[in-house]
């Protein structure tokens, strides 16, 4: 007999960072007030699955956009390392054309190679530690349903891989928004589908879609 899981993987709401830093895995960087309600849209969206396991990354902001969907099914949070924020070298930098870390030459040697990526963590190692940790989560919900709360880059490198596409890509052409949820439809131990929606788009500034 087949048995389906759902495993749901969302990204964390809007944070707190007037000064536009990329903060990468650097602690301290929580919700914004706006970032709070967009968790809690998810967990309504939500409320009505069957949702028997909640696991986030270590990640303040990953922790904190859990909550409203852990304890609208009366579950605690479990954290898994493996869903934490890619490894970048321009973490806590400002980073972009014109301004920021981009103006050093001495940081142009980080700039060399797309396909790896030469300023982070290795794509296939995103890879490997997405899909334990999804594999993880499908286990301890068999035939029910997860909720994973990680980071922009480690999902939309999963959902590639998933999907049978290239890892490296344009960072601005990924379907991650903030607060969305990229779902993976288990059967047995094999993905079947992935699904994506966005339960708080109309919260998200337009700025950031």
């Amino acid at each position: 007999m087949s048995e389906l899981t759902v495993v749901h993987v969302m990204r964390h709401g809007e944070v707190h960072n007037p000064e536009g830093i990329l903060y990468g895995r650097a602690p301290g960087y929580h919700l914004s007030e706006l970032g709070r309600k967009m968790a809690d849209r998810v967990a309504e969206h939500l409320a009505e699955r069957d949702i028997t396991h909640v696991v986030a990354s270590p990640l303040e902001r990953a922790q904190e956009t859990a909550a409203p969907v852990a304890a609208a099914h009366g579950l605690e949070i479990a954290t898994d390392e493996r869903l934490i924020e890619a490894a970048n070298v321009f973490a806590g930098k400002t980073f972009g054309v014109g301004d920021g870390a981009l103006r050093k030459p001495a940081n142009w040697k980080y700039l060399t190679n797309p396909f790896r990526p030469s300023w982070g963590e290795p794509y296939v190692d995103q890879v490997v530690r997405m899909t334990a940790a999804l594999a993880a989560a499908r286990d301890a919900a068999r035939g029910h349903e997860a909720v994973c709360v990680s980071h922009q880059l480690p999902i939309w490198i999963a959902r590639s891989y998933a999907e049978g596409r290239r890892l490296w890509h344009d960072p601005r052409r990924r379907q991650c928004t903030l607060a969305s949820l990229t779902s993976f439809t288990y059967d047995g131990d094999k993905i079947v589908s992935v699904g994506y929606s966005e339960p708080a788009i109309d919260l998200v500034p337009e700025r950031l879609r």
